[in-house]
Order: C-alpha cells, then sequence, then structure tokens
C-alpha cells in the first residue's frame, strides 16, 4: 500500500529576505497563494505538512532580534519591525489558524525561525540552535508543537539537533536522479520531463542514526518553469502534471511514498494554480480506485518508528530459535 504526501515551506517574505533582489511578485502574492492552497487541499480533503517560519507566529517584534547569533551578520537587517497589522508579509498567526482550524487535519511543522540555511559549510551551529529553540519558543506561545521539520532550500544539516529538539522526523534530499550530473544538467532534466519522461523516484522513510525519521522529497511541484515549460507544455500538456501523474499512479500500484512539495508563494498565477488543481484531482480520484494513502509527515514518521520498533523487539526471539552452535559461534 502505498502513500502520497506533500509538504509546503510556508515562509512568506522570510524566504527572500536574503537575497538581494527578491521576487517581488512572488513576495506580494504570498498571501493569497497561501490561501488558495489551503481552499484547494480542502476542497480535495487532502491532508497537507506545513512547514512554517517560526517568525510568522509573532505578534510583533523589534526587527533587530539581538539574542539571535546571526543578528550580528546583517542577517535581520530587511525585517522591518512592528506589527502584523502593518508588516502582514513578516507576520502570518491569521493564516497559521487559518490551517489549524481547517477541516482537514492539516499538520504544522517547522521551517526554521527565519529561514536561515542549515548547511555547516555555511552556518554555525550556535545559528542552527538559536532557529530551533526560537521557532519552538514561538510555538509554544501560541499552544502549537512540531513533530516536523523542513530544512530551508533543502539544506540538510544539523540534524543531530533536531533529535536534541524533540522533532520525530525532517523532509531529506531527493534521492539522485540520471540527470543531475552537471554535465547533464540541465539538457537531461528537459528529457526526464518531455519524450524520456520518467516518473518521480518514490521514497522510503528511514530512521536515522539520530533516531529521527528521514522522509526524502520525490518532487518539486514547481520546478520546471518559464521557457521550457512554455516549449513543452502546447506540446504535451503541463510537464509536471504528468511526472506527478506518473508518481501517484506508481504509489497507488506499490509500497513507497511519492513525497510532493511546494511553496504556497509559488501560486502566482491562474495557470500555476490550474497545475495544482489538476494534480490534487489525480490524488482524490487514484484514492477513490485504490487503497492510495493521503499521509501528513507526522503519520509516516510514526509509521516508520512503529515499524523500526516491531522490528527491534523481533530480533531476541529470533536470535532464541537458532540452534545453540550458532548462538555460540556469534559469541
Amino acid at each position: 500500500m502505498g502513500s502520497v504526501l506533500i509538504s509546503i515551506d510556508a515562509e512568506l517574505a522570510w524566504g527572500f529576505h536574503d537575497l538581494d533582489q527578491p521576487p517581488v511578485e512572488r513576495v506580494q502574492n504570498a498571501r493569497w497563494g497561501w490561501r488558495r492552497l489551503l481552499e484547494l487541499l480542502d476542497a480535495y480533503e487532502v491532508p497537507a505538512t506545513w512547514g512554517v517560519v517560526g517568525h510568522l507566529l509573532l505578534e510583533r517584534c523589534d526587527g533587530r532580534h539581538a539574542g539571535h547569533p546571526a543578528a550580528r551578520d546583517g542577517w535581520f537587517d530587511r525585517d522591518p519591525g512592528g506589527r502584523a497589522t502593518t508588516h502582514d508579509h513578516w507576520f502570518g498567526m491569521d493564516l497559521v489558524n487559518a490551517v489549524r482550524d481547517a477541516d482537514v487535519e492539516h499538520e504544522l511543522g517547522c521551517h526554521s525561525f527565519s529561514h536561515a540555511c542549515f548547511d555547516p559549510e555555511v552556518t554555525d551551529r550556535a545559528v542552527a540552535e538559536a532557529e530551533l529553540a526560537a521557532c519552538l519558543t514561538a510555538a509554544r506561545d501560541r499552544g502549537l508543537s512540531f513533530d516536523s521539520f523542513l530544512f530551508p532550500r533543502n539544506d540538510i544539516g544539523y540534524t543531530e539537533l533536531l533529535a536534541e529538539y524533540g522533532f520525530s522526523c525532517y523532509r531529506g534530499r531527493s534521492p539522485a536522479q540520471w540527470y543531475d550530473r552537471p554535465w547533464l544538467y540541465p539538457i537531461g532534466k528537459f528529457a526526464s520531463y518531455t519524450a524520456g519522461m520518467t516518473p518521480p523516484p518514490l521514497v522510503t522513510p528511514e530512521v536515522d542514526e539520530n533516531g529521527i525519521v528521514n522522509v526524502p522529497g520525490s518532487l518539486c511541484l514547481f520546478s520546471f518553469e518559464g521557457l521550457a515549460r512554455s516549449i513543452v507544455e502546447p506540446v504535451v500538456g503541463d510537464p509536471v502534471v504528468r511526472k506527478a501523474a506518473l508518481g501517484i499512479d506508481a504509489a497507488a500500484a506499490g509500497d513507497g511514498i511519492c513525497h510532493l512539495w511546494l511553496h504556497p508563494n509559488d501560486l502566482t498565477t491562474p495557470r500555476r494554480v490550474a497545475r495544482l488543481r489538476r494534480i490534487l484531482e489525480i490524488i482524490d480520484e487514484r484514492r477513490r480506485e485504490s487503497d492510495l494513502r493521503v499521509e501528513t509527515m507526522r503519520a509516516v514518521a510514526r509509521r516508520t518508528k512503529r515499524r523500526a520498533a516491531d522490528g527491534y523487539r523481533s530480533e531476541p526471539a529470533l536470535e532464541a530459535a537458532k540452534p545453540e552452535r550458532s548462538v555460540q559461534r556469534i559469541r
């Protein structure tokens, strides 16, 4: 029995504040995209894991965050401070409440406090720890608790800190594809979305060395855009819809997880909304036709840990059932 999982990087302006030229359209449409995404998920009764930037949970701030170790390096220079009523692209408790109050039982998770990179080659451990501590403090103040972690920009690092701060799972890197080699990209990627269409990989969650469940991603739903999409779409239809459908079909027929992910600020145009709507339609159709499950990261992590625990408990019984001479040799 396979599953479909959707995870969402919910960040508003925080997803771009460190860029020299933030994408104005995506920032301006981020709130509209958030609400539109929530409406579509609820319309098709598809639960999702929303990884929320912790700063969005605040009611107000001074814009400086002097206690955060990244503040001395100018990390918060673009933060306007103030209140949610005047700077609503930097605060978002109303949007978080909309997710919490939705008819569908979505999961709220963590996407760091201020969208800091967790790559150890880029970010100090103290910054990563401050990000986790600040996000969880803001969550507790709002009566929330988080099990799942989505790394900003999918830069995986400091997973041992996730264990220390009580997280049960994170979205890991997607399995490497044949076209990921530098000398094939982007030609290989273009081919994989057109004539050489292949399904995204089905993933198998695993308990890592820190006791946390790694739930790798399968496909970013807005990973093939611009000129490439415009060339391909009139001929074969939306290539990402086709690729996602292949992954959903594989999950319906198999035993892995098709883990799709996106940002609310991806939904900037009717064309992009139409893509998401069609993918949700396919999920709903396959769910009705088969045993396909639609899960959150929290549910996947709990199931994975139960299976791992059952496996560990079974080992002593298997060992005891071996002939005595086998036991002696092992010792």
